[in-house]
């Protein structure tokens, strides 16, 4: 048998090494896929962290007595030639967890129709996909009641978790070097080849589980509600990275959940219920996905608005990529994403309503833009925050709705910590005027900061009339 790693690094809650174990497996591959992740906009600083787990879970397997070989294959084509070429020769079983995107769920389909015996698990959902589904049987497009039935089947049934696995005393000094060696030189000739930007302000995700989560949910998520908007704080979790590789198991994240707050699926109203809520919007987007495949193909969700003409002006979407719109919150946030691959949430909302509304720029631009920077991107979570922003998704902001970034920048960030971090240049500018400094400059001459590109009122009114006539 031989388990095959995905978009799954990690050995705690992973049903298809759980099974393989059970079997007696003994061996495990990852196939790097450098060209896809290339064609699929992965951003370097991403592939640097998927990098540093790939050589974390060597080590991790080791340890269970499973040696890991790790295979540049370039593209998906490449891991369905090594699949069969394996199960070819070894009559073996592969297993595997599924992959909800749509030219994975396609790779997998080739090898099935192939007739390759391999064995699908499901892991990167609290609750199974097609499982929450309205009296008609279809999937929800409005997240409200979607997480009420979300609700209503984890209280009836709970939801999967496999425990640690710890049938082992197996230490690394109990094996050879050599092979952990070689999977060291892979990983860095993998980083060279795809020119990876530094990943290693994240620490590892076996030093999250011992550290940031138990801190997590004993001194912070009370405070979760109140703080959780404000950029400046450091409230959130910063597991998204950890979830987008499947470093961490969203599961695992529910049963500590559970197990710290008995009553919190009954408790919507306490504040810890606020993070859950995060979860499951997480599990809400990844179930679109599985129900609207066409979602992975840049499409609208509400087609009425597939004739947008989008003048997408080539100069407003560089400032906007820059940093350098003339709206200090928008552009304090693009530095943050560029300098350090992640970007605060409420921030990712405040400049995906900027570019789609007040520059009009096609809302997959700022996705792709986003792709290829963020450290803990997500197609589903990419793709649902864009058209949510956009007005285009299910369940989305009404096209009406346009984020004012001076509004935003006096509610999320009043004495312009956050601006002031990265935008340097605005730091002797007054706590009244930080959020839009221009007159400021004019009538002080202080400091320079670029011009606004649009003006707010008049960029709103455009949005409304241009989605008015075009939807």
């Amino acid at each position: 048998m031989l388990v095959w790693f995905r978009n799954d690094i990690r050995i705690h809650d992973n049903p298809a090494l759980d099974y393989a174990l059970k079997h007696g497996v003994t061996e495990a591959v990852f196939l790097a896929t450098p060209k896809q992740w290339r064609q699929h906009n992965q951003g370097k600083i991403k592939i640097d962290f998927l990098l540093r787990h790939v050589q974390l879970l060597a080590k991790q397997l080791a340890q269970l007595n499973i040696k890991l070989t790790i295979i540049n294959v370039d593209d998906f084509a490449g891991q369905v030639s090594y699949i069969q070429q394996w199960q070819a020769q070894h009559k073996q079983t592969v297993v595997a967890n599924s992959e909800v995107e749509i030219n994975e769920r396609n790779r997998d389909t080739d090898l099935i129709n192939s007739k390759c015996a391999i064995k699908l698990f499901e892991s990167d959902v609290i609750v199974a996909k097609g499982k929450v589904l309205n009296l008609s049987g279809s999937m929800y497009k409005v997240f409200t009641p979607f997480k009420k039935a979300w609700l209503k089947r984890v209280q009836a049934i709970s939801f999967d978790y496999i425990p640690r696995y710890s049938n082992s005393s197996n230490t690394l000094d109990d094996f050879s070097g050599g092979d952990l060696q070689a999977v060291a030189k892979i990983i860095n000739d993998l980083k060279t080849e795809y020119q990876t930007m530094n990943s290693e302000h994240w620490p590892l995700a076996d030093a999250v589980e011992q550290q940031t989560i138990p801190t997590f949910l004993q001194d912070k998520i009370g405070d979760y509600k109140q703080h959780r908007d404000m950029p400046a704080i450091k409230a959130t979790s910063g597991l998204s990275p950890y979830l987008a590789i499947g470093a961490i198991s969203v599961r695992y994240l529910m049963r500590l959940l559970i197990q710290r707050f008995p009553d919190l699926l009954i408790s919507t109203d306490s504040p810890n219920f606020t993070w859950l809520n995060e979860l499951i919007w997480r599990d809400f987007y990844r179930h679109l996905l599985f129900h609207f495949p066409r979602l992975c193909c840049s499409e609208n969700f509400n087609h009425k608005y597939d004739q947008l003409p989008w003048p997408n002006n080539q100069q407003h979407f560089i400032a906007w990529q820059q940093g350098k719109t003339g709206y200090p919150l928008v552009d304090a946030a693009m530095r943050q994403l560029n300098q350090t691959g992640w970007m605060h949430n409420r921030l990712r909302m405040v400049v995906a309503s900027y570019l789609t509304k007040h520059l009009l720029v096609d809302w997959r631009l700022g996705e792709k833009y986003f792709s290829e920077r963020l450290i803990d991107v997500d197609l589903a979570a990419n793709n649902g925050g864009w058209q949510w922003s956009a007005g285009t998704g299910c369940d989305a902001q009404p096209y009406f709705r346009v984020f004012n970034p001076i509004t935003q920048s006096q509610r999320f960030d009043p004495k312009g910590d956050f601006i002031r971090k990265y935008l340097p240049e605005l730091k002797h500018i007054p706590d009244k005027h930080i959020h839009f400094p221009h007159d400021f400059i004019k009538k002080s001459d202080s400091r320079c900061y670029w011009p606004a590109i649009v003006d707010h009122k008049t960029a709103r009114l455009r949005a409304l009339e241009f989605y008015k006539t075009y939807s």
